[in-house]
């Protein structure tokens, strides 16, 4: 037994138990629970629009009796490419209804992501949003195993159209595809037969990029969901208060447990605002008064240099927490200095199902005085946080090595890939490939990172897919892409090109061709041309010299 098995953090517990019994067997019962708790409450505000849990259980009931009578069984996948928008939380609870999980897909993929996503997960149907359709997924289709197109208008649920998300967004309907809400029509009033959902079963699918830089399927299973909702509400206090707000995508793990998970068991309002636009999110949470959020410290920024920001409209917060990319402790200060709240730190991976280490609900996480980190907090309940070597020993509190975590949160390993999921989660404990060092009370401090994984924005950027797209341009010979320190993204892409001999291009038309390939977060902000990449002898691209020598200007 080591200093980690005795848990030193539970001294910073408080009145939180070390371990936490999972209240449901599935997810699905934990959203019934909270519709027979208050059927008649708000489950979803959608700018003027609102939908309750009552509402919410007969339009799940209806899109599940629907996707069954298309043939939709037990363990098929439902892919959803959406926005923040009520359809992406009907969605998920009737592919659960009809025995399924979700598969989330970022809206910001484009033909070759998601052509690997949809062929990867063998999703049989692809939810959609009208726009998403006509401009990727149409083409994409076709070579997969979807039988069903559903697409919706971000439209739906509301009156507003507020012109600085909706300019130009019209309704549209594609050949070949089923209007989700017609669909929803044609079975309203339908219950689907019951399904035996079990905790190991999954509940959907979330990408990530691991080592080798292929997107990964995290099997989230209902376990997870159902345990890392309770550290949501028992331990941050999400839903306590009153609404939760949807900072964070809802395909991200965030998003998926941080807002939705929580919401369903809390059971709160959820507030959406189809994507994150800081006037449009400043504007919701005067209308709407939210008391609880998390998401990632660059958003937070964006809100508090946004033109008309006050500190009033952050009052109605009673809990913010952050995750998704590192805090500064400058970043910490100047957010309770703009608003008079307290950003709690916390930190988990898809493959945590969001909550590995959470700073204690009223504590400021402390600062090391060495590396200058900021803690992300100290391991959640019924979970055991380690440091390990290379070789999968446990060194001493302080020391610095590789950080390990084992608990309900962790996921069953990775869809269709057994050696991947052999590797990275051996006995179920998840390798993070994230470097740090525990204190001897307990608290986490992350000071470097295993991976050569880019986190802009809170988006994780794999260096190789971008290298593969600079790749297919006729006048690249090499190229390798970096993460470089960003006042507003916290890192951004940057990567250095050589060119073939006799070729020639520009870096503004590098950086054309990746936009045109990639989701926006990926490709390259920076482009530097030089003569020949820095190598080691055996011919390995000398990385980490391109980084300490290339700031982002």
């Amino acid at each position: 037994m080591s200093a980690y098995d005795e848990r030193p953090w539970l001294a910073l517990y408080g009145d939180q138990p070390a371990d936490y019994a999972i209240e449901f067997e599935n997810a699905l019962d934990m959203f019934r629970a909270g519709v027979e708790r208050d059927p008649d409450g708000v489950a979803l505000q959608y700018f003027d629009g609102s939908i309750t849990r009552r509402e919410l259980d007969e339009l799940s009931d209806a899109l599940a009796t629907g996707l069954l009578a298309h043939g939709f069984g037990p363990g098929d996948r439902l892919a959803v490419y959406l926005q923040n928008v009520p359809q992406f939380v009907i969605a998920m609870v009737a592919a659960w209804k009809a025995g399924g999980a979700m598969v989330s897909i970022n809206p910001m993929s484009r033909a070759r992501e998601l052509s690997y996503l949809l062929k990867d997960s063998g999703a049989s149907v692809l939810l959609a949003l009208e726009t998403l359709y006509d401009e990727v997924a149409g083409d994409v289709v076709p070579d997969t195993d979807v039988r069903l197109v559903l697409t919706t208008s971000a439209l739906e649920f509301q009156t507003r159209d507020d012109e600085r998300l909706f300019a130009g967004v019209t309704r549209q309907r594609h050949e070949g595809t089923t209007d989700l809400l017609e669909l929803v029509a044609a079975h309203r009033g339908e219950v689907p037969p019951p399904v035996g959902l079990r905790h190991d079963d999954v509940a959907f699918l979330t990408y990530t990029s691991g080592t080798t830089g292929v997107p990964k399927g995290a099997m989230n299973t209902h376990r997870n969901v159902v345990f890392t909702a309770q550290v949501y509400r028992d331990w941050v206090h999400a839903g306590r208060d009153g609404a939760i707000f949807g900072v964070a995508p809802l395909f991200h793990i965030t998003g998926l447990i941080g807002h939705v998970a929580v919401s369903l068991l809390a059971p709160a309002p959820l507030v959406l605002a189809y994507r994150f636009e800081p006037q449009v999110v400043l504007d919701a949470f005067a209308e709407h008064r939210p008391a609880f959020t998390i998401g990632a410290i660059t958003a937070f920024t964006a809100l508090l240099n946004a033109p008309g920001f006050t500190k009033d409209h952050f009052a109605s917060f009673t809990s913010i927490y952050s995750g998704g990319a590192a805090i500064s402790p400058t970043a910490e200060q100047n957010f309770l200095a703009a608003t008079g709240t307290q950003v709690h730190n916390a930190y988990g991976l898809t493959e945590t199902t969001s909550p590995m280490t959470v700073t204690p609900f009223g504590s400021a996480s402390p600062v090391d005085p060495t590396s200058g980190a900021l803690s992300v907090g100290v391991p959640a309940p019924s979970t055991i946080v380690r440091i390990q070597d290379d070789e999968g020993r446990d060194l001493p509190l302080g020391e610095i090595g590789e950080i390990v975590a084992e608990g309900p949160q962790v996921v069953a390993g990775y869809w269709g890939k057994p050696e991947e999921t052999a590797a990275g989660l051996p006995g179920g404990a998840l390798k993070s490939g994230d470097v740090g060092f525990m204190s001897p009370e307990g608290w986490v401090f992350i000071v470097d990172r295993k991976k050569d994984m880019i986190n802009a924005s809170g988006y994780k950027v794999w260096p190789r897919e971008v290298e593969d797209v600079l790749a297919e341009h006729p006048a690249v010979r090499e190229s390798a892409v970096v993460g470089v320190p960003d006042e507003k993204r916290g890192e951004t892409v940057k990567a250095f090109v050589s060119l073939k001999p006799g070729a020639t291009t520009t870096p503004e038309e590098l950086m054309a061709h990746c936009k045109e390939r990639m989701a926006a977060y990926k490709y390259p902000r920076i482009v530097e041309l030089i003569d020949e990449l820095p190598k080691t002898v055996t011919g390995k691209i000398l990385r980490r010299e391109l980084r300490d020598g290339g700031g982002a200007g």
